[in-house]
């Protein structure tokens, strides 16, 4: 067996119910707290039971509620002097995967001596980090659990910090601060989620692990058998917790055993026309599985049963062709748009695509399969 290492979040909270003992969990940890969150999720009225649960402790809170998708180099720096403005000492994360990813950079930023700019990559982050909690109000990410956080750098293009200074002091998952979101980000989500649980069990990376692979293949049961009811009953706190449970699991593998290249061909959609990750990750799933098939069958087909229990007893190549079909199928029954034409994206744009997918070597070297230029082309022609 290769040797590894396994990475994870110090303490996870979960339950229904659960962020009203934030209070009790910033306490210990310092008396001013920045909180960072979204419009989206100030709307939905999620930040107000937090609040009051860290008034309650007699905690002096400041809001940040300006992240918005992808959110770029400026907006992560505005967070930060906001908090050195405040002299925080605790940083509290609340909402979808950009909003903690911010909350992740705003806590390192303060604790460290290094600029932005010096950070990106894997292992460049330095120094230490302010205390942590992380809050997430979508099943998809799993950003709560993973040592990463993605910026956008100048017009287009992504960039990630990877380091284990990223992971939280404590993640804490309630069920019911997903009730309300809106069937097609329930979707997109949480088909994000599957494709962290699929691309960690078949990451070409050399710290791919029975641990991760394990979580994986739990996060999928989950994820597989309460996706359509969270989309189609979202107060369903059964389907919720799952989605909930699961998402996390799959970040775990995934933060461990890197995403690869379902993820890097997505990016050039978010960082290019917006699209958000979860849905840029649906419309790439089914063409990066096909692309992969014929080196990972097998374990495609170890997959299947866990995802749709409907494929036991199927093995090998009609087993990997079935699941590749059925995640196809379960994309489109889910309401998600299948094709790059149904978001208004010119075919002729594929080049451009393709030509910034292939910047993403950090994701890209963890494909089972190598992609050269001509096949993230042929790729995203096919997803057209």
């Amino acid at each position: 067996m290769n040797a590894f290492q396994f990475n994870t979040t110090g303490s996870i909270v979960f339950g229904e119910g659960a962020a009203s003992r934030l209070g009790e969990l910033v306490h210990p940890r310092g008396r001013r707290v920045l909180l960072v969150t979204d419009p989206g999720v100030m709307r939905a009225g999620l930040v107000t039971p937090i609040r009051d649960a860290l008034d309650q402790q007699g905690l002096t809170h400041h809001l940040f509620d300006e992240v918005e998708a992808d959110p770029p180099e400026a907006l992560v720096l505005r967070a930060a002097q906001a908090a050195r403005q405040a002299q925080v000492d605790v940083v509290l994360g609340i909402g979808g995967g950009s909003s903690l990813d911010v909350a992740k950079l705003v806590a390192l930023l303060l604790g460290s001596e290094q600029s932005l700019t010096d950070m990106y990559g894997v292992n460049q982050a330095r120094g230490q980090r302010l205390p942590l909690i992380l809050v997430p109000t979508t099943a998809g990410t799993g950003s709560e659990v993973t040592p990463i956080s993605i910026v956008t750098t100048g017009a287009h293009e992504k960039k990630g910090v990877v380091s284990p200074l990223l992971l939280p002091d404590v993640a804490l998952l309630d069920p019911r601060l997903t009730a309300g979101l809106p069937a097609p980000v329930t979707a997109a989500t949480g088909i994000d989620a599957m494709v962290h649980a699929i691309e960690a069990f078949t990451s070409a990376n050399a710290n791919n692990n029975p641990i991760s692979r394990g979580l994986a293949l739990q996060a999928l049961q989950l994820l597989g058998a309460n996706i359509k009811q969270a989309v189609n009953a979202g107060h369903d706190m059964a389907a919720r917790s799952g989605m909930l449970l699961g998402s996390l699991l799959a970040g775990q593998a995934f933060a461990n055993a890197p995403v690869a290249a379902v993820h890097a061909l997505a990016y050039p959609l978010g960082g290019h026309y917006g699209i958000p990750h979860g849905l840029s990750n649906a419309l790439m799933l089914p063409h990066v599985l096909r692309f992969n098939a014929p080196v990972s069958a097998q374990a495609y087909a170890e997959i299947a049963p866990y995802v749709f229990p409907a494929l036991r007893g199927d093995e090998g190549q009609a087993a990997c062709s079935r699941f590749i079909e059925a995640m196809a199928a379960l994309c489109a029954d889910i309401g998600l748009p299948t094709r790059l034409r149904d978001l208004n994206i010119a075919q002729a744009d594929c080049n451009v695509l393709a030509e910034d997918a292939m910047k993403q070597t950090r994701l890209l070297v963890n494909n089972p399969r190598p992609v050269r230029y001509e096949d993230a082309l042929a790729i995203y022609q096919a997803a057209w």
